[in-house]
């Protein structure tokens, strides 16, 4: 026997057993085939037996303690209405062994939309950080691989705050680097020529708004979509203002659109640091902004990681790797 496993075999088992309230769902809680318990099993390294509305730990008295704080967090999640899911039951666990103030349910059951029976809220512990951020600051900054939610959060906080009436338009703008010069050998006009630079935004305004609202909204003003060149020489207010790919401005062009933030707006800046399509030899404005601005008041900068992907979760493990992958590169 290793020293580890006679260290682990020296630990005192303790068993317990909780009680689940009447009123919930057993099969919601436990999951499909117990899928939902396989899980805790193998999170907290415990034994779990069920019978009828009764759950008996038996294990390492702090494993225990952390499963029986999951339960509490899975009931919580299925009293607020909501599915408990094999996605979330994982990322309870990860917050639970993050040890962090904030609770599971709290941040899961967190509600920032609702359209066509669709629910939009965080899914992690940063990206709720990184939207009570957007609440609390005039600037925020989301920096964070692609599938984080950055973008697509911030858009629904636009959307809430249109629908409140707590601004009167939603602008969202991206650099069109990736077209460079070619834009002019690209038929159509140019609103046409630049459409597909900008489609992703499009596509995440149709899951948030009703599909015949959105172009009303469009011909009124009240949402505009335009590249950041479009942006040069205005004044932005009462606005929610959402410049995503921000890791394709120059500096020049940070400073130009920050600078436009006008009384009663709200400014979210979105972007990835690692995936820069500027010319060679240009600065990318998003990396050097932090350092020229993380003094200022009421300017938030919220970084999301591969942990924080949303996507497939083979999406979160590519961009682990990568990271991983370029970190050996630098060090070599």
């Amino acid at each position: 026997m290793t020293d580890s496993s006679a260290t682990r075999s020296s630990v005192p088992k303790t068993k317990h057993t909780v009680v689940v309230p009447a009123s919930v769902n057993m099969v919601s809680l436990l999951g499909p085939n117990d899928e939902h318990l396989a899980l805790v099993e193998r999170a907290f390294a415990a034994d779990v037996h069920v019978r009828g509305n009764q759950i008996t730990f038996h294990g390492e008295p702090s494993e225990i303690a952390l499963a029986e704080r999951l339960l509490d967090e899975l009931v919580t999640i299925i009293r607020t209405g909501q599915p408990v899911t094999r996605e979330s039951v994982e990322r309870s666990i990860d917050m639970l062994r993050a040890d962090t103030a904030e609770s599971p349910a709290d941040v899961l059951s967190m509600n920032i939309l609702s359209n066509r029976g669709r629910t939009i809220r965080p899914k992690t512990l940063n990206q709720k950080r990184y939207v009570d951020a957007i609440d609390e600051h005039t600037i925020t900054f989301g920096i964070g691989p692609a599938g984080t939610g950055k973008t697509y959060l911030a858009m629904a906080k636009a959307v809430q705050a249109l629908q409140a009436k707590d601004v009167s338009r939603i602008i969202l703008t991206r650099p069109a680097v990736e077209a460079g010069e070619r834009l002019g050998f690209l038929p159509g006009t140019l609103s046409e020529k630049i459409d597909p630079y900008l489609r992703p935004l499009y596509d995440a305004l149709h899951d948030m708004l009703d599909p015949e609202l959105i172009p009303k909204l469009l011909a009124a003003g009240t949402i505009e979509v335009a590249p950041l060149a479009y942006m040069r020489g205005r004044t932005l207010n009462d606005s929610f203002i959402i410049l995503d790919e921000a890791q394709n401005t120059s500096p020049e062009q940070m400073k130009m659109f920050l600078t436009r933030l006008g009384f009663g707006s709200k400014i979210v800046v979105t972007g990835d640091i690692t995936q820069v399509d500027l010319p060679s030899g240009v600065k990318s404005g998003l990396r050097i902004v932090e350092g020229i601005l993380d003094e200022v008041k009421d300017i938030s900068f919220q970084r999301l990681s591969a942990h924080d992907v949303v996507r497939h979760r083979l999406v979160g493990k590519i961009v682990a790797a990568y990271d991983e992958y370029d970190a050996k590169g630098e060090r070599r």
